[in-house]
């Protein structure tokens, strides 16, 4: 090969690999905070405007509270709940790790709340807003405010109506929440399908710890029409 052009074609390889970082960094985030108050993401702080991507972990103090704007949806955590942020073939998966998580979209077609008891999202792309609370590692509330829910426990589908509560037992739960297990990932690890049990919950028996995530998630211009 001629001088010249060896010479060329260093410049071309040194140009290529001063460009490795900056494609390795030009992934494109799914959302950004929105809102954040004694919340953490990845162990730092987290702040209004910072970006949301795939692998992001959010969680909140006792007193804490975040809002997340993911495309034209929007997810609440209560005080003392975290979240892992991630993809499937469907669109963005958030997997409720522990607490309280609320959600606001005008099409949760393409955003799922994966929960122990299976992946939580709205009926055929219809708006859709409600509440997922874990109150033990074999036990949740599943809330409908507006719009059906469907709860896809690998393949079998259940209907939360809208307007419903219900207190959901996962009754051959062989792997604890992850308030006793920080790897709990039900959106990746869980491909059988659980035996559950529902129980109606009256509504006003969860107004009031509700009405905090109601109050902020209905501010918001996703809101479902009335």
């Amino acid at each position: 090969m001629r001088p010249a052009a060896r010479r060329v074609v260093a410049v071309l390889l040194a140009v290529g690999l001063c460009d490795l970082p900056t494609l390795a960094s030009s992934e494109k985030p799914l959302g950004v905070v929105a809102q954040a108050q004694h919340a953490s993401l990845d162990n730092a702080a987290a702040t209004m405007g910072a970006s949301v991507f795939v692998g992001d972990t959010f969680e909140t103090e006792s007193n804490g509270t975040i809002r997340l704007r993911i495309g034209t949806n929007q997810v609440y955590l209560s005080a003392s709940s975290a979240v892992a942020i991630g993809k499937d073939s469907d669109g963005t998966i958030v997997t409720l790790k522990r607490g309280v998580a609320g959600f606001s979209s005008p099409s949760f077609q393409h955003l799922g709340l994966a929960t122990p008891a299976g992946i939580l999202r709205g009926t055929e792309g219809k708006p859709a807003y409600g509440q997922v609370t874990m109150t033990g590692p074999s036990e949740l509330v599943v809330s409908a405010f507006r719009g059906d829910l469907i709860l896809d426990n690998e393949g079998e589908l259940h209907t939360i109506p809208e307007g419903k509560s219900y207190r959901v037992e996962i009754q051959d739960n062989q792997q604890a929440s992850s308030g006793d297990n920080p790897d709990f990932h039900p959106a990746e690890n869980h491909h059988r399908r659980r035996k559950l049990a529902f129980y109606l919950i009256l509504t006003g028996a969860i107004a009031f710890a509700t009405y905090e995530i109601w109050n902020e998630l209905s501010e918001s211009p996703s809101k479902p029409s009335r």
